[in-house]
């Protein structure tokens, strides 16, 4: 089964076409999209099957879902727990549907590999009547990132019962601690806006500081800040750590403070997940910075002796492509880069959720006869779904 897979993030859409053995057979990335429209000539091969990553699946979607009008709706539900994503989601969804009317969508969630999470991890503290009424608990993101990185560590290391850490570390930054292909902890909760900063997100706050803060901002005023002028970018002036970089060695003492409160916060996050595992045998780093930034990775590293890491400066100058090990031969707790590759989980997921379809479904069942207008060449013009 060919699986077209629709990636849409906070700012940019990945559209891949992977074969049945998750070889690529096309790809196309656009760097700036708007969320609004899919206003693109492009020229796929026919698929069987199209998978969307949705960041927020809530209480209700804890796993792959064909997308019917109900499961829009629900997705849709959910914008308020997500408002960078999930309208990008949506207009993914609608644009791709239009490409590919014959062909089943199915909607692969970031939230769902943290359904495992025990109560004890993803309880809050809160009334529980509130708890109840509004479905307040730690839903975690990034789960298709981490779900693969996990699994991919598994395999470069032939360790099925490790401890592992994942990092995922890009625009948005999370982590989770992971063992037999569970997620047993998480830094991001109920939205993403929590856990480590990024770019332009706060991450964790005193929620002490936001009630000062709502007697002199707005509530809409307080969300754009916390989510579009924070982190990175609020303690520094540049969201891209690239930029970050460069500001240091121009001498800006913000962009310093910036970098030591990112490293200082992702330390604190790694050793809180080994924590939770008990302990550290495997830790990961994936996404923007996790695969291309060896300062982050040498600060968090070095920060982490204490659990047996050991950093090999060579290896970790070297690994700017992915899977490779950047600890030394003499650390007790190896350290990995790990290409990120949602793609390849949201197709598996595609496939889980077309292999549970009863056989009598003929309206999502994939039909060799009609499997995109790609097949008749070109896929055309599509404007504003």
């Amino acid at each position: 089964m060919d699986v077209l897979v629709v990636n849409a993030g906070s700012s940019s859409l990945k559209l891949t076409v992977l074969g049945q053995d998750d070889t690529v057979l096309a790809e196309h990335h656009v760097e700036r999209w708007d969320g609004n429209a899919l206003d693109l000539d492009l020229d796929l091969p026919p698929v069987d099957a199209v998978g969307h990553r949705v960041v927020h699946g809530g209480a209700r979607f804890t796993g792959p879902v064909v997308i019917d009008a109900d499961v829009r709706e629900g997705i849709a539900a959910l914008t308020d727990l997500a408002p960078l994503h999930q309208p990008r989601a949506l207009a993914g969804i609608d644009a791709a549907r239009a490409l590919f009317p014959d062909v089943p969508h199915v909607a692969c969630f970031d939230t769902a590999f943290h359904a495992t999470l025990s109560p004890v991890a993803s309880t809050y503290p809160l009334p529980e009547e509130w708890r109840a009424r509004w479905d307040l608990r730690r839903y975690g993101f990034h789960g298709l990132s981490h779900a693969y990185a996990s699994r991919r560590a598994v395999e470069l290391t032939g360790l099925p019962g490790a401890r592992v850490v994942t990092c995922h570390l890009g625009a948005g930054c999370s982590l989770a601690a992971v063992r037999h292909g569970r997620s047993i902890d998480t830094t991001m909760g109920f939205t993403p806006l929590g856990g480590l900063p990024m770019a332009t997100r706060s991450g964790d706050l005193d929620p002490g500081l936001l009630l000062r803060l709502l007697h002199h901002l707005t509530a809409d005023d307080l969300a754009d800040g916390l989510a579009h002028r924070s982190g990175l970018l609020g303690l520094s002036g540049h969201a891209d750590l690239r930029d970050v970089h460069e500001a240091i060695a121009a001498g800006s003492h913000d962009a310093h403070l910036a970098l030591d409160v990112f490293t200082h916060r992702l330390c604190q996050g790694i050793a809180a997940m080994a924590a939770s595992l008990g302990g550290l045998d495997v830790l990961v780093f994936t996404g923007g910075i996790g695969e291309h930034d060896p300062v982050v990775r040498a600060r968090a590293v070095e920060g982490l002796a204490f659990l047996g890491l050991r950093l090999g400066p060579t290896r970790n100058a070297a690994a700017a492509h992915g899977d490779t090990r950047i600890t030394s031969d003499t650390s007790t707790a190896s350290a990995w880069v790990v290409r990120a590759r949602e793609d390849v989980q949201v197709a598996a997921g595609v496939r889980q959720a077309l292999r549970a379809l009863p056989e009598s479904s003929p309206d999502t069942a994939p039909d060799p006869a009609h499997r995109g207008p790609s097949s008749q060449g070109a896929v055309p013009r599509v404007g504003a779904p």
